[in-house]
């Protein structure tokens, strides 16, 4: 009926006036708090924020009472407490499994590396000149100071005499203490230092100390020595015209071996090759490989310059 219809429109009407009224109330309501937050100053805002951290009305400290800052405080210590002792408590496991004399795991492959002496700032680039000791000094240092620990008294004095050509085992418990064999710096012969203070530095015929990696239980060849071999890795074989090794065998002995770990072989001392660069190029950068040779070693392995050779460049300037 008409009249029903227009009591809906009236009522229509009035719901979108209430509606107008309402958006005009929020509105004005927005508008008058961004002008009270218009005429707040600097110092209004300061004393807002001092009253946020402490309200002497309330007592209170960032909203929260003292009791209510205790009660936090008190969770979060005895939190941390338990996981620590629960840290230490792994930690503890942990250690319990661990040898302390031979690694559980071990990151170094069978095939021991090479190490090489003089080792200075110029890494493994040797170059001198002879007319300039200040050249090749540095060399000399390194190299006499690498072998104090090899000298004779001192490995008389240490360690024991032990039979060439043979294993020495030692079947003690554990973590009893080994025997070291000896290596004495004189069986480097001319680049002992001993007679030659220089290692023949001076006179352009320089020595170079070679060893390998020491490896818990690593048996050295399988029975048979590991022997070194050096000579021009890139370029005119020629540039190296003479050479010499001390031992003259160029091995590293089997009664050095096998090792026990530092914490019961404590004198031991890593077995030594020397070799004496006689006569070689003057004047010339030469790329040299010394290499080991024997059953289980491993030397042509791209990757790893180090891994059973060892590669350097050597240049001798006059």
């Amino acid at each position: 009926p008409p009249s029903q219809s227009s009591q809906s429109l009236t009522r229509q009407g009035g719901t979108r006036k209430g509606l107008k009224e309402e958006g005009g109330l929020g509105d004005a309501h927005a508008g008058h708090h961004e002008e009270e937050m218009a005429k707040k100053t600097w110092d209004d805002m300061l004393q807002e924020v001092k009253l946020f951290l402490w309200n002497p009305e309330t007592r209170k400290c960032m909203g929260r009472s003292a009791q209510s800052w205790g009660l936090i405080l008190l969770f979060y210590l005895l939190l941390y407490i338990f996981l620590a002792g629960m840290f230490a408590f792994c930690m503890y496991g942990l250690m319990l499994t661990l040898n302390p004399y031979t690694p559980t795991y071990r990151d170094r492959v069978a095939p021991p590396g090479v190490v090489i002496r003089p080792y200075v700032d110029h890494g493994f680039h040797i170059a001198f000149n002879l007319a300039e000791p200040s050249s090749w000094e540095p060399y000399v240092t390194s190299m006499e100071h690498f072998l104090t620990a090899y000298d004779d008294h001192v490995q008389e004095e240490k360690n024991v005499q032990c039979t060439p050509g043979q294993y020495f085992f030692q079947d003690d418990k554990e973590g009893d203490k080994r025997q070291a064999c000896q290596f004495k710096r004189s069986l480097l012969q001319n680049c002992s230092g001993t007679e030659d203070p220089t290692f023949g530095y001076a006179m352009g015929q320089p020595c170079i100390l070679l060893k390998m990696n020491r490896i818990i239980g690593y048996r050295s060849g399988y029975g048979t020595p590991v022997k070194v071999d050096c000579k021009v890795q890139k370029g005119d074989e020629s540039d190296i015209q003479s050479l010499a090794y001390y031992p003259e065998s160029a091995t590293f002995d089997l009664m050095y071996y096998p090792y026990y770990g530092k914490h019961t072989h404590i004198n031991y001392t890593s077995p030594l090759v020397a070799v004496q660069f006689t006569e070689v190029r003057m004047n010339h950068t030469i790329p040299i490989q010394c290499s080991l040779n024997g059953e289980g070693i491993i030397n042509d392995y791209s990757n790893d310059r180090f891994l059973g050779r060892i590669i350097f460049t050597l240049y001798i300037g006059m």
